[in-house]
């Protein structure tokens, strides 16, 4: 079995479903410190021709608490807003229609937590892009959070008697090849390829959302983006 371990993120670049379409399980790291202004809650939109920063509000949110205790702020209207930036934004995307019918659905989507929230939005688009990938909480099953690092992502792949474990090329200072060849773990780094593709006239505006790609690209382009990554 191949798996992939990362933190929970919200439409996310093209690159993390790629981490996720390139193995048989992926796991959703959602019992580690939640991440201050990282890729948890916002992403990038191209708005203008150029990249604009969506961030979802939450309720006092904090790296002294696990990604899975932190709660959406309630009655924020967050919601009508990013509908609304989407609308005027991509409504002359050639993929407008189908592709906003799926956010809408996934926005409208009122859990407690962000963790909740970014497991139904990976669920629902992996589903849309054709990705076959089981989903799993960390928090559902592993138990483990006494080990840290490097231990923690070894014992997760030794509860699921992986063989190979993926790893985003940012990884690669983090976790030895070696010792994970030494528990008979094929370890490999996931670095994405950059593949333009037609936004409006605009100049190629890399490493957007999914929402940006999915808007953009039809069906059988999108399966050829999955594919254009490589292994280190």
């Amino acid at each position: 079995m191949t798996i992939a371990i990362m933190q929970p993120y919200i439409f996310p670049y093209i690159g993390y479903f790629q981490l996720i379409n390139a193995v048989d399980k992926f796991i959703i790291y959602d019992d580690v410190n939640f991440i201050n202004k990282g890729w948890i809650n916002r992403n990038n939109l191209l708005v203008g021709g150029k990249p604009y920063l969506f961030t979802i509000p939450l309720k006092d949110a904090s790296q002294n608490k696990l990604i899975n205790e932190v709660h959406l702020l309630k009655n924020d209207p967050w919601r009508k807003k990013f509908l609304k930036t989407l609308q005027q934004s991509y409504q002359k995307a050639p993929n407008y229609q189908k592709v906003f019918t799926l956010i809408e659905e996934i926005v409208n989507f009122e859990p407690e937590t962000i963790h909740e929230l970014t497991l139904f939005a990976l669920q629902k688009t992996c589903a849309y892009m054709g990705i076959p990938t089981e989903i799993v909480p960390s928090s559902d099953i592993y138990h483990n959070t006494d080990l840290k690092g490097p231990e923690r992502i070894l014992d997760i792949c030794k509860q699921e008697n992986a063989s190979h474990y993926i790893n985003p090329v940012g990884g690669m200072e983090l976790y030895d090849k070696d010792r994970f060849e030494k528990e008979g773990i094929k370890l490999n780094f996931l670095k994405s390829v950059v593949s333009p593709y037609s936004q409006f006239q605009n100049a190629f505006v890399p490493w957007l959302s999914v929402i940006d790609v999915l808007m953009f690209n039809d069906a059988e382009k999108v399966t050829t983006l999955l594919k254009d990554y490589e292994l280190i």
